[in-house]
């Protein structure tokens, strides 16, 4: 009997489930009712305290189309994973080697972004038998064009934005968008150009204020009343960004808005007298459904995840390059982030459009 065990870890995000719908499903057509699946419950949490089940062919069931994780999820950064818990004495890398062969699992199929994929390296190098898929609405896991609940994540905001149009236009007012990503912008490149938007600031691209201010009042002057800012969550100054690690820590830590947009919010209403609001979808990017790309894209790497098990391939990520699903090694990707090149493709189409990056 064979026993594979499957975490979700992390944030949450579209897709979740139907990854885990698509590696149960080809294990069970290929080894019948000789494989056993253990869902482990909240994560790397629930490997560290051996919380798990076993899971039915009901339990995985009607999954294509849930949003969520069934298993649960939690954050456990990679950081902490070699520090011994004082309170409780818990040394995690030892635990969860240990509650692995408690289980007696024979591979673990692990669900995350990229401290996920740390920790799942670090338990390959530790000689567990490791499986990895590619999860993360940021798309910034190294290796793979793309990762699941990205598009799902592009469509929600992409519709705010939508929406934000019509009462924009309205009132003559400028609307900003705040759009999930602390360290790069693929969301909210991809919604902002998909949604219109005139202005586009990402983490790669740190961004003048008087720029951005310029772009407006040109706007304004062409008979154009409204604007409509696609911001990152982590989007920055060109004067915060020519700080120090150090002191840029200190800077955000002192801002007093309660987020970067607001700050913009209100040099742009100071500059241009112009009302100005802002529009934070936050976690709405992350629920629901995963949409038919999600869906088809999640299917694909579970089943790719399932040959890798069916072949003894491990210690491996798959991942999708061009349109063709393949397998990286976790060594590879560990630690690497996905950022927005600011020259690429993408970025030289928008601004061939109008689009400003605040340049």
């Amino acid at each position: 009997m064979k026993r594979i065990g499957i975490l979700t870890s992390g944030g949450d995000c579209q897709g979740l489930n139907a990854s885990i719908r698509g590696v149960a499903k080809t294990l069970y057509n290929h080894y019948g009712d000789n494989v056993q699946i253990v869902g482990i419950i909240d994560g790397y949490r629930g490997l560290i305290n051996g919380d798990a089940k076993e899971l039915s062919r009901d339990d995985l069931s009607g999954l294509l189309t849930r949003g969520g994780t069934i298993l649960g999820t939690s954050r456990q950064p990679f950081k902490l994973m070699r520090v011994i818990d004082e309170e409780n004495s818990v040394d995690k890398v030892a635990a969860m080697k240990e509650n692995y062969k408690k289980l007696k699992l024979d591979c673990l199929v692990i669900l995350g972004g990229n401290g996920t994929q740390k920790s799942a390296n670090m338990l390959s190098q530790e000689g567990l038998n490791v499986v990895s898929l590619p999860k993360t609405i940021d798309n910034d896991l190294w290796g793979t064009d793309m990762t699941f609940g990205f598009q799902s994540a592009v469509d929600i905001a992409t519709q705010v934005i939508d929406c934000i149009h019509t009462t924009a236009t309205s009132h003559g007012r400028v609307f900003i968008v705040e759009v999930m990503g602390h360290k790069v912008g693929w969301l909210t490149l991809y919604a902002g150009i998909a949604g219109g938007a005139d202005v586009i600031l990402i983490p790669e691209i740190p961004y003048d204020i008087n720029s951005v201010i310029k772009t407006i009042q040109r706007r304004n002057e062409t008979g154009k009343n409204f604007s409509i800012l696609a911001v990152a969550e982590g989007a920055v100054s060109k004067d915060i960004a020519a700080l120090s690690k150090k002191k840029k820590k200190q800077a955000m830590a002192e801002m007093v808005y309660p987020s970067i947009s607001y700050k913009i919010a209100a040099e742009i209403e100071e500059a241009t007298g112009q009302e100005t609001r802002v529009t934070v979808p936050g976690h709405f990017q992350r629920g629901g459904s995963p949409d038919a790309y999600d869906r088809l894209i999640c299917t694909r790497f579970g089943v790719a995840a399932a040959n890798l098990i069916i072949n003894k391939d491990y210690g491996k990520m798959v991942a999708l390059k061009g349109t063709e699903i393949v397998s990286i090694p976790l060594s590879e990707v560990a630690g690497k982030l996905k950022e927005v090149p600011p020259d690429c493709e993408i970025v030289k189409a928008a601004k061939d459009l109008g689009i400003s990056f605040g340049e």
